[in-house]
């Protein structure tokens, strides 16, 4: 969803960001929150905008004075919104874009259909404290742990681990934050695995270089779109493929008891348990994921499933992208770095579908299609297998 041009609009997402810009946006963002806990009986859509009574704020020659906050909901929102009044979202979606009148009326009356219940609404002001931009409607349950904490406080259970590490890259979506970590201090070969590849980006050859180095991607979700998470992934050196160890990762739920009613200032020590808990798992993930004989074996495991003949690309990246529910263009990408990539395997189906990910302008897609890389290789190896 476009969002506001207003110049004092917050920006909402970045791509590629190093370190220092992802820490300036969130602590730009911080300061900007606006997170409400009120009744179903203080919100009102209208015109697509979500009205908080009473969350207002103005200033004047009389002094400071409260009214409505009229929030943009986000595609996020909108979802939030469409989950917990149990309105299909595809139709909500439909009605924010064609008929503007019947969102304001399927909100209204859902909303007024059970006055008492109560959410959580986060958002983020523009300067003049009355107008923004709404991130989230969501239980008075939800516990959200910050971006910006989780992620001073996991860099410092890294540097107390005491293992080098680098910030590949930085991304922030609407829903989530992603932080890519890697360890060029701990590297390993991976000669079966990239056999035959040849990196689409930087025409080097997997044979000559089979360097995997180890790492780890944390990720996070302010407006409850999943949980604070660190996923083990290993990068292969030639190309800066991820490939993401999904069932190895290491969770964190953001629930907790009832919310009080009214405005909500994180910075409280209510936070001190959760980010308390992320610095123990950070220490957890970088002995685990970063111990070579862990990396050794995650690789043996790879290249055990890595090997399958591909003699049928297009069926097969067909087959491979409507199990994952890829999009069409993922799809075409995919099967176009497989070509390239030269390596005629299944590993080259988890290569290829590595290295579309990288140039996928939507940062959950992208981080998405990435993270099912090991399970499109093991598909496309019992679909050619089967086929054989």
């Amino acid at each position: 969803m476009e969002q506001t041009t207003d110049q004092n609009a917050v920006v909402l997402t970045t791509r590629n960001a190093d370190l220092s810009d992802m820490v300036e946006l969130l602590r730009t963002q911080q300061a900007a929150k606006t997170d409400h806990v009120v009744a179903a009986s203080a919100l009102a859509a209208q015109d697509g905008q979500m009205l908080v009574h009473g969350a207002g704020v103005e200033l004047s020659m009389d002094g400071v004075t409260t009214g409505d906050l009229s929030l943009t909901p986000t595609r996020t929102a909108d979802s939030g919104i469409a989950d917990k009044l149990g309105i299909p979202p595809a139709y909500l979606r439909r009605t924010r874009e064609q008929n503007i009148d019947l969102y304001d009326a399927n909100v209204n009356g859902w909303l007024t259909h059970r006055p008492e219940r109560r959410f959580l609404v986060r958002g983020l002001a523009d300067g003049d404290g009355r107008h923004g931009v709404m991130r989230a409607l969501l239980s008075d349950r939800y516990r959200p742990i910050e971006n910006l904490d989780v992620l001073m406080t996991c860099l410092d259970g890294i540097r107390e681990a005491g293992h080098p590490v680098d910030i590949v890259s930085a991304d922030l979506s609407e829903s989530r934050m992603y932080v890519k970590i890697r360890s060029t201090a701990v590297a390993a070969m991976a000669p079966a695995l990239l056999r035959g590849y040849t990196s689409p980006f930087s025409g080097d050859r997997g044979a000559d270089n089979p360097t995997v180095f180890a790492g780890f991607v944390l990720t996070n979700s302010e407006t409850g779109q999943g949980k604070f998470r660190l996923i083990p992934q290993l990068t292969v050196q030639i190309c800066n493929n991820g490939m993401t160890l999904t069932r190895h990762a290491i969770n964190e739920v953001h629930a907790g008891g009832r919310l009080e009613h009214g405005q909500i200032d994180w910075s409280s020590d209510t936070q001190a348990a959760s980010l308390a808990l992320a610095k123990n798992m950070t220490r957890d993930a970088v002995g685990k994921f970063l111990d070579p004989h862990w990396v050794a074996e995650r690789i043996a495991e790879i290249e055990a499933d890595a090997g399958v003949e591909v003699t049928r690309p297009q069926q097969t990246i067909e087959h491979v992208s409507k199990k994952l529910r890829f999009s069409t263009a993922a799809q075409d990408s995919i099967l176009t770095h497989f070509i390239r990539g030269g390596a005629p395997t299944s590993g080259g189906v988890l290569h290829a579908v590595t290295a579309a990910a990288q140039s996928i302008p939507d940062v959950d897609e992208a981080y998405e299609v990435e993270s099912r890389g090991i399970e499109a290789m093991q598909l496309s190896a019992t679909f050619a297998a089967a086929a054989s």
